[in-house]
């Protein structure tokens, strides 16, 4: 758990440091999240090196941003919910290939989709 939220760290920094004509906020957060789950191949996640690294970071920036996004204003709490699913899937099973991870990560997905 130290280490998602330790990348989720760099992760929010990686994102927030990306010029983005959203801009700051909710809607920012909430749009930099959104970029981050498109970018996260679950496939990399956990793999040794620069994959395992961006997936890792990439994963923890869409978690802490979507909650960033849900504290600044209601409208993103969807989001973020379907986010905090993903991670209390992924961390019950440590595998994104199990039904119930990937039906969580396909909800949010959705979401981002629909924004």
């Amino acid at each position: 758990m130290g280490l998602v939220l330790g990348a989720g760290g760099v992760g929010a920094a990686w994102a927030l440091s990306d010029d983005d004509p959203t801009g700051d906020g909710a809607a920012g957060d909430a749009h930099r999240a959104c970029e981050a789950l498109e970018g996260f191949d679950e496939s990399d996640y956990g793999a040794k090196g620069a994959k395992g690294d961006i997936a890792l970071n990439r994963y923890a920036a869409a978690v802490v941003l979507s909650a960033a996004a849900a504290a600044g204003d209601h409208e993103y709490k969807p989001l973020a919910e379907a986010m905090r699913r993903v991670q209390n899937q992924q961390l019950r099973f440590a595998d994104f290939a199990e039904p119930a991870v990937q039906k969580d990560l396909k909800a949010a997905r959705s979401l981002c989709a629909d924004m």
